[in-house]
């Protein structure tokens, strides 16, 4: 793609954005409790989906693998998708993850070349970030405090974790497993006073899952908590857009470390705040699906999800 068309590409990426901040209707059902419940129903559709995307599976063999009637699959998935389950078997075959990476390259550098404010600012949530001291890091967190809450969000439970500076862990926990998703966040900082306080965390997902208040003007503030190559690997993927992706390959050459590819997928398996930091928009050279500390359903789930708030972009922009 050349430099006038990756312009466009990407013009048109940030006014699909920018429409979203200003009221676009979200993939999302009315409440946070409800698309949480929608998740653990369409979850088992979404793996059946996964597993045999080859096949092709119609909407009646999908609805008879949940026992559900076709009518309702189809409504309960589009109204947590925002797209159908045809569309959503659309977005995570192969061929599309292969168009994903056709600017894997050069997407990382485009923020310069559009001539936006920041290395943010193509992002889709708006992160405004900075990086804890590398002695904060090598403390373990002592003399961190860091407030804790879990929160229904479309891909289920989510753990927020939010120090004075902002976001600092965001992970993912299936119903039953909040505790060993805490023990999880909890153990790369075990030396910070943890607090539970979902008071404080809650207006975090309020916002982080919400398309409406992904505004440019009210960023989103995260401290990134890992060592110097990691925080580096972080910032990185910030740049990637919604509607996009990226290699271990490419990233390891854009931090300057064309070698160091395997360290670079380690770093992005260690991303404490999934989806704000967004992992899952890294992939294989040939677009496969790889590992994803959350599980690769999880994955194919919000890669999915960010196809409908696209779609539902372009839809009311061409409206």
């Amino acid at each position: 793609m050349g430099r006038p068309e990756r312009h466009k590409f990407l013009l048109m990426t940030q006014a699909r954005i920018d429409h979203l901040a200003t009221g676009a209707t979200a993939p999302q059902a009315s409440t946070a409790g409800e698309t949480a419940r929608d998740y653990a129903h369409v979850c088992r559709a979404i793996s059946h989906l996964s597993e045999n995307w080859r096949e092709q599976p119609s909407l009646d063999e999908l609805a008879r693998h949940v026992n559900l009637s076709p009518a309702h699959l189809q409504r309960l998935f589009t109204r947590w998708a925002g797209i159908s389950p045809k569309g959503f078997l659309q977005a995570i075959t192969i061929d599309h993850a292969r168009s994903l990476l056709r600017d894997s390259a050069s997407v990382l550098d485009t923020t310069y070349e559009v001539g936006l404010s920041s290395p943010g600012r193509l992002h889709d949530l708006f992160v405004s970030h900075e990086a804890m001291t590398p002695g904060a890091y090598k403390s373990k967190g002592a003399g961190l405090k860091i407030a804790y809450g879990f929160h229904d969000c479309p891909f289920g439970k989510v753990l927020l974790m939010v120090t004075e500076h902002g976001l600092a862990g965001l992970a993912f926990a299936d119903e039953g497993e909040e505790q060993a998703a805490f023990e999880d966040m909890s153990g790369r900082w075990p030396n910070a006073d943890y607090v539970l306080d979902p008071e404080q965390t809650g207006p975090y997902a309020e916002r982080i899952f919400n398309p409406a208040r992904w505004q440019a003007n009210d960023p989103l503030r995260v401290v990134l908590i890992g060592t110097e190559f990691e925080t580096s690997v972080w910032k990185t993927l910030l740049r990637i857009p919604v509607g996009a992706a990226s290699t271990y390959s490419d990233v390891a050459a854009h931090i300057g470390k064309p070698n160091a590819a395997r360290a670079v997928g380690s770093a992005v398996g260690r991303n404490p705040i999934s989806f704000v930091v967004p992992c899952h928009r890294v992939l294989g050279k040939s677009g496969k699906m790889c590992g994803y500390h959350w599980g690769i359903t999880r994955k194919r789930a919000i890669l999915g999800w960010e196809a409908g708030v696209q779609e539902q972009a372009g839809a009311a922009l061409a409206s």
